[in-house]
């Protein structure tokens, strides 16, 4: 009696080499969740791109579509979660950072940008909450120490606004630019004008050309310049 097999023809050169149904079955599966894989990577790219060049409702439909394959995926949730939070939607962007939350309770990012969407809304208190719910679990997130320092500064804590944002300093140098505009705008608001410009001269050196943040340096810098040029 003949078996149920499927015959494999890839080596002409040799006889023909019986394939169980099951290993056809396993090859065709693989096959398929590498063409996922690789599908599910050409929109992460997509969504990158997009996010970029400032086309926020772009990358959300996109997505949408990651999230509609894998439903489970924190990072996915947090990555439109931000999109939301860019174009002001900030009911879905904290709807997405619960869900990611909920999804990876170590997913540090999210708490920070629960933190920020808590921080457009005004409610500062809860920004810093999730800031510190943050750095519990990553301390050398620098991102974080710098939301935490302004939102003190918002707060009008302008001596620990400076000590965090020296925290944020000691971990590298990646957004020293950052943290020195920060720290000089902080100083102006408390009235030392003197450390801000001194701060304020050296986020524009550690700042690279074009950066967007160069502008607002150079506007900050103007505005205590020019009381005392007049």
């Amino acid at each position: 009696m003949m078996n149920d097999n499927i015959v494999d023809y890839r080596n002409p050169g040799r006889s023909p080499t019986p394939i169980s149904i099951q290993q056809s079955i396993t090859a065709a599966i693989a096959t398929q969740l590498q063409k996922k894989a690789l599908s599910d990577l050409q929109l992460r790219i997509l969504i990158k791109q997009e996010a970029n060049q400032g086309n926020y409702e772009s990358a959300i439909r996109l997505l949408n579509q990651l999230i509609s394959r894998c439903s489970y995926s924190a990072i996915d949730y947090n990555n439109r979660g931000l999109m939301y939070l860019k174009i002001g939607n900030y009911d879905q962007a904290m709807a997405d950072f619960n869900q990611a939350i909920a999804l990876n309770p170590q997913l540090d990012r999210a708490y920070n940008n629960r933190g920020n969407c808590y921080a457009r809304q005004g409610n500062l208190s809860k920004a810093i909450e999730n800031y510190e719910q943050a750095l519990d679990i990553n301390p050398y997130n620098q991102k974080v120490w710098i939301n935490q320092g302004i939102t003190f500064r918002e707060l009008g804590n302008y001596p620990l606004a400076i000590e965090t944002l020296e925290l944020a300093k000691i971990i590298g140098d990646q957004y020293l630019g950052r943290i020195y505009a920060e720290r000089g705008y902080t100083h102006y608001l408390r009235g030392d004008w003197n450390y801000a410009i001194a701060d304020y001269r050296r986020a524009l050196s550690c700042l690279p050309q074009g950066d967007r943040y160069e502008q607002k340096v150079i506007k900050w810098l103007g505005q205590v310049l020019e009381p005392i040029i007049s």
